[in-house]
């Protein structure tokens, strides 16, 4: 009876019904030869192009390439507008999806560009993506006016970069020729956002001709401005300028992620430092001080990095500040975001999207490429019409962001033809599910059988709301052939699997508790039973982290798959592997677990909470909380510090007590230098050894004291004349003590009785100049200097004996004479000033017409001659020469001008080797005369160098009026012969064959490359 009744449920089931065909014969085809096919999802969007104006390129390509099925098909637009791609003689043209511009054209072509991808399926519009027309100028051709300085004041050489598109240039700064480029320095730094270049302090050093170069990295282009002569003026003695910021940062808006750098930078004597500061907290973990303090680099800007950052500059003259705000925004991104699905015809269905950023972005939605007019994506009843590729776009003032997917909208019969129901193994007592997923919409009504019995919900078995069959307590009894049958209102299908039972897994050696020592082993055991016809893996985890046995390998070692035997070693145990161990004895069917505790006794853990509660000049007090003592008592303390004067190393401190016992939470260190910025750091030990370093604390700096150190190396001398010049070597910072920190400089004639004092505040000064028209010159005087700061005064240092300045020399030399020896050189000569402090003499010289003569170049002398040779000069030039004395007091007067102008240059052209001949033990070499052009020098003769090619020998050189030259032959070795003209002007270029025994072969040209090597060499040197 059983079987009948169910025979009479399953006839209707099986046997297709006319109605339910019909309907399924009137489904769209967009459910039967489409349903394997897609809509387009983008493998390759358009990006932001830059095309350079000057480009050899004629073509711009825009990337778009979707994956679909079936294939896509493209559109282009341009500022919203679809572009005309049929049109003839156009400049654009399809690319499969890529849109190719040729011969582009500003005022034609540059815009936004969107791509749009379409198929049956439905379109997709790309992100936006804009071509602009890069260019970068000239810089003006007017003449850029000299910049006159005095020495210690500061200067700002303007750039004023040309026009140029896009914003970004970078900026470097030559002095007088290519490649010599401006080092930046404390004393040098050029702004990246107005290319102009700072000196702080200017020398005499930095007189010269600059220019400036702007870069383009968008066009791979640069431009050099034209020369700014700096003209340094001496002035004695260098006048002192408190820190004045020139560079300041603006208020910054940037995105989280990026990298930033802030500017800052000031002109002052003594050169300011730059130090900075963030008002509202510490200075970012992640920051880098960079250009000797003029950029502050921020990298992986975190939004928590925002704030109001100040930097100050300060010397011993002065202090300024500047502070400005950094705002930390976001571009968008997805919180939650669409993706593609399938849904039933007729029901309720919601499309959900939300963006985080800031500012936060709007969101607004298209359907195959047109826009939406809807905030929510929700659907109450599902049509076909509502199928589509549906984008959702989030966007704010940093970006946008697009999220795709596609909605297929179905109705259809139930079929089992991609998700039959499967064959399932249960283990017994154990559970197990077996899945009924029919493809169908509306959803159906779903049935289940076992062999020929219908199914219903008991206390053991339970048909789920998708429709899958959940059974308890497996036993024997349960092994069967289970059928699903699921209907709805487009028709029926059913499908059968099958459940078999296997024995249950069992944990037969359950691990044991374990107490090892740090770099001892340890032993974990595990043993399972399990069917016979299954595979076992056992599985091991620590405080519920798989352990993987590949990557930890080092520690972790066990018996292979397989056997039922799965005993974990745990090889040199660390403190870190401590915890619960869980063995895992897994199947395909079933799984069971184990655990047991691993203890791990080793060294004391980190102590935490480290800080300064007291500090002296000396003397700090440190308290700490305990750290972990890992199993084993804590049984001392070391205390470690480092200071700003050696900030990578840690030293042991002196403490009182001397041994801090381990049940201590407090002690002081003592020994410490005064007003000096200190870190600390804490160690516990235990009978197991030393654990790992607490974090340091912040960083506390001691109370100043008075100093101990006086300055040493204490001398002078020299100097202009009425003046006393005293010099010194400052006392290290180490030693200030405290701040305000300078030195008084004590000094007295020899036979006088009364002492003169002179404060200098500056830290870092090295001599002090004392005026006094009163001074006869080489006055013996005594000096001693002391250091001071805030706390008070330090001792003297021992007294030395000096001498007041020279006068400078008042007469000029005389009888100035020369002559020209080549295209280059020229030697001088006059008679020596009489008088007796003359240390040396200054020869200077420059072009009478085509140089100023504050670029004149300028050649110093010793006291002792009275002659030298120039060189370095222009060939066929009129050169003006003039000639001064100088000793420590500066320079006399100058001699009168001497005219010389230098020779015409040598002949450029090499003599033409046109014969060879050998005599016997010797060679004739013959060459053509050399013929010269108006602007060379005549040719005087040839000079012949013959030399070995290999070895250290420079062989003969002869000279000869004669166009050939007779020279011995050496057997067995190879000879170079090189043959030059030379004149009144020099030697000209040289022809050159290599001689070997009775063969003569010509010099090989130099290659292509070589020659380009040459070149980068000569650029190089």
């Amino acid at each position: 009876m059983p079987n009948l009744i169910l025979l009479l449920y399953l006839l209707p089931l099986l046997v297709s019904s006319p109605a339910a065909t019909s309907m399924l014969e009137e489904e769209p085809d967009f459910y039967r030869d489409e349903a394997t096919g897609y809509g387009p999802v983008f493998e390759e969007q358009p990006v932001d192009t830059i095309y350079p104006e000057e480009s050899p390129e004629d073509k711009i390509t825009m990337s778009c390439r979707a994956r679909a099925s079936p294939p896509a098909t493209y559109k282009w637009m341009l500022d919203g507008v679809e572009i005309d791609l049929s049109a003839k003689h156009q400049h654009y043209r399809l690319s499969e999806g890529n849109l190719v511009i040729s011969e582009p054209v500003k005022n034609h072509h540059e815009g936004r560009y969107t791509c749009l991808a379409s198929n049956t399926f439905g379109t997709i519009l790309s992100r936006e993506a804009s071509v602009q027309f890069g260019y970068l100028d000239l810089f003006s051709s007017e003449e850029r006016e000299s910049v006159y300085v005095k020495e210690g004041q500061g200067a700002v050489l303007l750039c004023a970069p040309p026009p140029h598109h896009p914003a970004d240039l970078s900026f470097r700064w030559i002095l007088n020729e290519f490649p010599t480029f401006i080092l930046l320095d404390k004393r040098h730094f050029v702004s990246q956002i107005t290319g102009n270049l700072y000196i702080s302090k200017v020398e005499a050093s930095d007189s010269g001709n600059y220019s400036c170069i702007a870069s383009s990295a968008s066009i791979s282009k640069s431009v050099f401005s034209n020369y700014i002569p700096l003209v340094p003026l001496s002035e004695r003695p260098n006048r002192k300028y408190p820190a004045d910021l020139n560079v300041k940062f603006p208020d910054t808006t940037t995105l989280a992620g990026s990298n930033i750098t802030l500017e800052c930078f000031a002109l002052g004597n003594p050169v300011p430092d730059i130090r900075w500061k963030k008002l509202n907290g510490e200075l970012p973990a992640n920051h880098e001080v960079r250009m000797a303090g003029a950029h502050l680099h921020l990298h992986n800007v975190r939004p928590e990095d925002g704030g109001e950052y100040q930097c100050e500059a300060v010397n011993s003259k002065g202090k300024d500040y500047h502070s400005a705000h950094l705002s930390v925004e976001a571009f968008p991104e997805w919180v939650e975001h669409i993706s593609s699905a399938e849904a039933d015809l007729g029901s309720a269905y919601t499309m959900s999207c939300s963006a985080s950023g800031k500012p936060k972005p709007s969101v607004r939605w298209l359907k195959n490429g047109e826009p939406l007019d809807r905030e929510v994506m929700a659907f109450s009843s599902l049509t076909f019409e509502d199928s589509g590729m549906y984008q959702c776009i989030a966007e704010n003032p940093h970006g946008v962001i697009f999220a795709n997917a596609e909605l297929r909208v179905f109705d259809c019969a139930p079929t089992f033809e991609h998700n039959p129901v499967k064959h399932v193994l249960a283990p017994r007592n154990g559970r197990v599910v077996i899945e009924c997923r029919p493809k169908a919409a509306p959803k159906p009504k779903v049935s289940w059988s076992k062999d020929t019995e219908l199914l219903s919900n008991s206390s053991r078995m339970f048909i789920w709301e998708d429709g899958s069959l959940e059974i308890l307590n497996v036993t024997r009894t349960d092994e069967g052939r289970y059928t699903c049958f699921a209907q709805n209102d487009r028709g029926k299908a059913n499908s059968t699997g099958s459940l078999t039972v296997t024995d249950s897994t069992k944990i037969t050696l359950v691990p044991s508790n374990a107490d090892v020592k740090v770099g001892e082993n340890a032993w974990m055991q595990c043993a399972a039973s399990h069917d016979s016809s299954l595979d076992i893996t056992f599985i091991w985890s620590l405080d519920g982290r798989v352990i993987d046995l590949d990557k930890d390998r080092q520690h972790y070692e066990r018996t292979p798959n397989g056997s039922s035997d799965g005993e974990l070693m745990i090889k040199k145990a660390q403190l870190k592997h401590a915890g619960i161990y869980t063995c895992t004895a897994q199947t395909t069917v079933d799984n069971v677990t184990s655990s047991a505790s691993l203890v791990v006794r080793g060294p004391p853990g980190a102590p935490a909470g480290l800080r300064v509660t007291d500090k002296s000049d000396k003397n700090v007090t440190l308290q700490w909380s305990r750290g972990a003592d890992n199993h084993s008592p804590i049984s001392k303390y070391t205390i470690q510090y480092r200071d700003a004067f050696s900030p990578t190393v840690w030293k042991n401190a002196t403490t009182s007590p001397p041994d801090v016992e381990g049940n201590a939470e407090r002690a002081t260190v003592v020994d410490l230098v005064p007003w000096t910025e200190y870190e600390f750091r804490l160690i516990a030990t235990n009978t197991l050894g030393a654990g790992d370093p607490s974090v340091p604390s912040r960083k506390e700096k001691t109370l100043p004291s008075s100093p101990v150190v006086a300055p040493s190396d204490v001398g002078g001398g020299g100097g202009t004349n009425r003046e006393l010049t005293i010099t010194w070597t400052p006392v290290q910072e180490q030693y200030y003590y405290g701040p305000y920190f300078g030195y008084i400089v004590a000094f007295k004639p020899r036979a006088g009785v009364e002492w003169t004092q002179v404060t200098v505040s500056d830290p870092q000064a090295k001599r002090y100049v004392h005026k006094d028209p009163s001074i006869a010159p080489a006055t013996e005087f005594i000096v001693k200097i002391q250091a001071f700061n805030s706390k008070g005064e330090g001792p003297y240092s021992l007294p030395q004996t000096i001498y007041s300045a020279q006068d400078v020399p008042t007469d000029a030399p005389s009888n100035i004479d020369g002559k020209a020896l080549s295209a280059t050189d020229a030697v001088v000569w006059w008679f020596p000033i009489t008088q007796s402090n003359i240390d040396g003499y200054q020869v200077k010289y420059w072009r009478k017409k085509e140089d100023s003569e504050g670029g004149a170049h300028r050649v110093s002398v010793p006291g002792r001659e009275n002659h030298t040779r120039v060189d370095r000069m222009k060939p066929d030039s009129l050169y003006l020469i003039e000639i001064r004395g100088y000793n420590s007091a500066g320079y006399g007067p100058a001699s009168d001008r001497l005219e010389i102008r230098t020779k015409k240059p040598p002949p450029a052209q090499a003599p033409r080797i046109i014969g060879k001949k050998f005599k016997g033990k010797s060679v004739n070499v013959a060459w053509e005369h050399v013929e010269t052009l108006a602007s060379e020098s005549a040719v005087d003769g040839y000079k012949v160098l013959y030399r070995p090619e290999q070895g250290h020998s420079t062989g003969t050189l002869y000279m000869t009026h004669r166009r050939h030259i007779e020279l011995p032959l050496h057997e067995n070795e190879t000879y170079v012969v090189e043959v030059r003209a030379y004149s009144e002007g020099g030697d000209g270029a040289v022809a050159q064959i290599f001689i070997t025994g009775g063969s003569v072969t010509p010099a090989r040209p130099l290659s292509t490359l070589g020659l380009l090597l040459l070149a980068v060499l000569c650029l190089n040197l």
